[in-house]
């Protein structure tokens, strides 16, 4: 009679050994000369188990270090109908996949709710260390009598319920790897890089739950999240939840025109970018052709001038005067309502803070600072205040109504993002949040905005320019720079499980 078979984890892979009868195993293993035995990738472990349990294999699984947890929360709310939902159909899915919602959806206690239904050692991972932060606020107040730790910042925690920033999570892989049961990854569009991929490839996790606002990665590899967490098993868009979980909106597109002098200078140096783009043979149309562009940029001195050019036009385009008169108009008349600026840029952000006198918050702000002054919009004391992609995901963000887009990027999740900044309800049940976007017209900028809004299903109400021209500006070239969860409920026996 043979040795039982000993499945093990070593450093992010599983050791089956001796090899069992069968072969139903063998797709998933490569020998390993150096060891002589089998390894299969840990993120076959669930299915592996499965596989010789079905098929009558009496073995040994050292391989898992997880334990079950009791998980009553303490802070118990109504959840909405689609957070019911999507609990229901992650579920269904076999505790594994993806769910779509929109920011202020209530993802974070979507997931408290699915660690309640599945009471088991677990890992989160997040992108930054603010979301870290809130996420470790936001469970040690749910679940004070389980030890909660942090990975990342300086922390360096092993608890059964463990609060992880994606970098630390992904330099730890090969340890963390059989320790939890549970993977919840937040914003989990981050995970399919080359880098973050190993924090679900090095997990025997057999429940897996993805959070996202967007799911969309402009190289493809969302595609990946499948193999890595599961497929999209629940989805909804802001305009699904306006009413119920979010604040009813509307998007207002308002274009504005350049000055004679700004479109003559623009022209100009787009007919200089394009001449070269055409003897390269090169279109702007994709990601591709962008790369392209960059590269041939890089050849000659014809590139290089040509970069700049297109650097320039766009920098035109981006904060303009017609564009300063209208934010102008649009802060008056939604005074003394909070307002949130968003642009594409550093420069912009710092150009329009000196000459209107309105807080900035950029990634060089120190972390002291931007907690005053959140703390300040909070309380009302500041009614305005302008960022460029600081404040897009990762950030707690105060209630606000009213959010202008002055620049941003081609890309759908920062859209998203941004209008899910001013669709949290609060306690207005009536609360109409409007999201402004200005863009120049005739410039790249349309172009740009196409792309960004290409998931919104709202039809933008574009607004003449000219019925809003009434403040004369500063010259902004001249500056410088149904029941709530109760007790834990049981998942039922996976077949992993003692």
């Amino acid at each position: 009679m043979g040795r039982k078979p000993r499945l093990s984890f070593d450093r992010g892979t599983l050791i089956l050994h001796p090899p069992p009868r069968g072969k139903f195993w063998v797709e998933y293993a490569t020998w390993d000369d150096r060891i002589e035995k089998f390894r299969i990738p840990a993120i076959h472990y669930r299915t592996l188990v499965e596989g010789l349990q079905a098929h009558g294999i009496d073995f040994t699984d050292d391989a898992k270090d997880f334990t079950a947890l009791q998980l009553a929360s303490s802070v118990e709310m109504k959840p909405y109908l689609h957070q019911t939902e999507a609990l229901q159909a992650w579920k269904q899915a076999g505790r594994q996949g993806v769910v779509v919602l929109p920011t202020a959806a209530g993802k974070t206690y979507l997931a408290q709710m699915a660690m309640q239904a599945t009471p088991r050692s677990t890992l989160i991972v997040v992108p930054t260390l603010d979301l870290m932060h809130q996420w470790y606020a936001q469970l040690l107040a749910a679940f004070p009598d389980v030890e909660i730790g942090l990975l990342g910042g300086g922390s360096r925690d092993r608890t059964p319920i463990l609060v992880a920033t994606y970098d630390s999570a992904a330099i730890n892989a090969e340890s963390l790897g059989n320790q939890y049961a549970f993977l919840i990854c937040d914003e989990c569009h981050h995970l399919p890089t080359d880098f973050y991929r190993p924090i679900a490839e090095y997990a025997i996790a057999p429940y897996r739950l993805g959070l996202t606002a967007t799911i969309e990665r402009s190289d493809g590899r969302d595609r990946d999240l499948t193999a890595l967490v599961g497929s999209i098993v629940y989805q909804k868009t802001a305009e699904e939840l306006a009413g119920t979980a979010l604040a009813h909106h509307k998007i207002v597109q308002i274009k504005v025109k350049l000055s004679t002098q700004e479109r003559e200078i623009y022209q100009r140096l787009i007919q200089e970018r394009n001449e070269f783009l055409r003897t390269q043979n090169i279109s702007l149309g994709s990601m591709q052709g962008w790369q392209m562009f960059v590269q041939a940029s890089a050849r000659s001195v014809a590139g290089r001038r040509a970069m700049l050019a297109h650097r320039q036009a766009r920098e035109i385009a981006l904060i303009t005067d017609g564009k300063l008169r209208l934010l102008i108009n649009l802060l008056s008349q939604h005074y003394p309502e909070s307002i949130i600026i968003f642009t594409a840029d550093n420069a912009t952000v710092y150009k329009v803070s000196q000459a209107l006198l309105i807080p900035a918050i950029t990634h060089q702000t120190p972390i002291k600072e931007r907690h005053e002054i959140l703390t300040r919009f909070k309380s009302g004391e500041y009614k305005t205040l302008i960022a460029s992609h600081v404040l897009n995901e990762g950030v707690d963000v105060p209630e606000a109504r009213i959010a202008i887009i002055l620049s941003g990027t081609g890309s759908r999740r920062e859209y998203v993002q941004r209008l899910g900044r001013v669709l949290r309800r609060g306690q207005n049940e009536h609360k109409q949040a409007i999201l402004y976007e200005i863009i120049a017209e005739d410039t790249v900028e349309e172009g740009t905005s196409d792309r960004r809004r290409g998931l919104t299903q709202v039809k933008p109400q574009i607004e003449d320019f000219r019925q809003l021209e009434l403040i004369q500006p500063p010259n902004i070239r001249q500056i410088s720079p149904k029941s709530p969860p109760k007790a834990a409920e049981n998942p039922g026996k996976w077949l992993g499980d003692d």
